[in-house]
């Protein structure tokens, strides 16, 4: 009888030393065989149990809630660097296509400038080869009174010389003929003095 009443207290106790959580699973007869004092204590225990689980599960919702609000921030900060970049890329793509405008127009022009250069060096081989060819005569025609001119030279040397000459034989014989009316008006003056008139006269046209 003592082992047998000795049984339930032990198993009682064994089911009292459970945790509060386990209360589901005793049965009613364990729980029947509990005191009064057992099932308060065991009852106060699993309220403070659920009352920490419920705080600990609002603290968990909090954080839950705090972290969610964090990445709500980022997402809308996240959106509007989105916007942001949208935005710049939108720009850039108008960058774009204002420099392949710029580029189109930069190759239009550069074959204009081409064209105008091989147009303007075509043009300037003519004027460089028609130039050439009036330099060419301007030589030759240089050449021709460079020629010209020592030619005249050498007729103004031979007429300055001619002339020498010529100036030289006059006065040489102006000077004969002065010698030989001087001759002359003296015989006439020792054999003849009434033709000393005529001889003065003759010498004074001579002279």
């Amino acid at each position: 009888m003592e082992k047998g009443a000795q049984q339930p207290q032990l198993s009682a106790a064994k089911s009292a030393e459970c945790p509060a959580d386990d209360l589901s699973k005793i049965t009613d007869d364990e729980l029947l065989k509990w005191g009064k004092e057992e099932l308060v204590r065991r009852l106060r225990r699993a309220e403070a149990e659920k009352m920490s689980v419920i705080l600990d599960h609002s603290n968990l919702m909090r954080e839950v809630n705090r972290r969610l609000q964090q990445h709500l921030n980022e997402i809308r900060s996240l959106k509007d660097v989105n916007q942001k970049l949208q935005e710049d890329n939108q720009e850039l793509r108008d960058l774009c296509c204002f420099l392949d405008d710029d580029r189109q127009k930069g190759k239009r022009v550069s074959r204009e400038w081409q064209r105008l250069g091989r147009y303007s060096a075509g043009l300037m081989r003519k004027e460089v080869a028609i130039y050439l060819q009036k330099l060419k005569e301007l030589e030759q025609r240089q050449a021709e009174v460079i020629r010209e001119n020592l030619e005249l030279k050498e007729v103004c040397l031979m007429l300055e010389e001619e002339r020498h000459n010529n100036t030289t034989t006059y006065r040489s014989n102006l000077s004969d003929s002065s010698r030989l009316e001087c001759h002359v008006g003296s015989h006439c003056m020792v054999c003849d003095p009434e033709l000393q008139v005529i001889c003065d006269t003759s010498r004074g046209t001579v002279c």
